[in-house]
């Protein structure tokens, strides 16, 4: 008599699905009125929106780093993100983690007919045109009347974080015309924008001077897609040699930073500085 084994793939599923459940528990418990987190019980899907984004940040910042421990973790607070929402639409009846979860599966397999069906594709070119053919289908549109380039960009605007919205919104102005000749043309742009920006700050208009730093910022992000550069990647990386420098300037200093002198912390600064730069070289 023979016994049935489950292989290793079935296993990996049915271990998957049996720890999603028991999130799933978890957080019906943590939701409960009987027993359930004060905190958790006060939570709306508007107050959650700013950890649904942080949490998605550290997610993306851990892949960049390359640590798989992290990277696991981040994801497991993204998707208690995700859980925790359904659950919150649940009660009130809005919608079920049940209908999340169809609701994408149908989307995927609608949207790749190479896969799921009998469509065939020679380039992944071919598979982008079919996936926006499809979308387009689904709201309702259709090749012949394409949506208008501002609803596209409105779009970005509402959904992206600004410098990457920014990015999105420039090819696409770019692609439907909206371009300069060479890119001499953008760095005048900048002088101007530059200049502008410097008689918003004597006015002394704050709405006027924000509009004209947008400005600003909008043409650097057009001059960094002129470059084929990254905006967001080049802004993180500042960040980053910022918080490093400041690092090595606290192991250097004897007293909080803020008992220095300017004088003092240029000082600090430029031996944090060289640093840096050395151990960069010797890598």
């Amino acid at each position: 008599m023979s016994t049935f084994q489950e292989s290793p793939q079935v296993n990996s599923q049915t271990s998957a699905l049996a720890a999603m459940q028991q999130l799933i528990d978890v957080v019906a418990q943590l939701r409960s009125p009987n027993g359930g987190c004060p905190w958790d019980l006060e939570q709306t899907p508007q107050t959650l929106t700013p950890y649904v984004i942080e949490e998605a940040y550290e997610t993306v910042d851990a892949i960049r780093n390359g640590d798989k421990q992290a990277i696991a973790e981040e994801l497991g607070d993204l998707l208690f993100q995700v859980v925790l929402q359904a659950q919150v639409a649940s009660e009130q009846g809005d919608f079920s983690l049940t209908e999340v979860a169809q609701g994408i599966t149908q989307k995927l397999i609608r949207r790749h007919p190479h896969v799921f069906g009998d469509v065939e594709v020679q380039s992944v070119e071919e598979v982008h045109q079919n996936w926006e053919k499809i979308k387009a289908a689904e709201k309702g549109e259709s090749p012949e009347t394409p949506q208008l380039l501002s609803q596209k960009l409105s779009r970005y605007a509402q959904t992206l974080p600004p410098l990457m919205a920014g990015m999105k919104i420039s090819r696409k102005a770019a692609a439907a015309g909206f371009e300069w000749e060479n890119v001499e043309g953008v760095w005048a742009k900048f002088q101007e924008e530059l200049a502008e920006f410097h008689e918003a700050i004597e006015a002394e208009d704050k709405t006027h001077q924000e509009a004209e730093l947008g400005d600003l910022l909008f043409t650097l992000i057009n001059l960094a897609r002129w470059y084929e550069l990254d905006p967001v990647e080049g802004l993180q990386g500042t960040h980053q040699r910022v918080i490093e420098r400041l690092k090595k300037m606290e192991a250097i200093a004897d007293r909080p930073l803020s008992e220095y002198s300017l004088d003092e912390l240029d000082k600090f600064w430029e031996q944090a500085k060289a640093q840096l730069a050395q151990k960069q070289r010797q890598k």
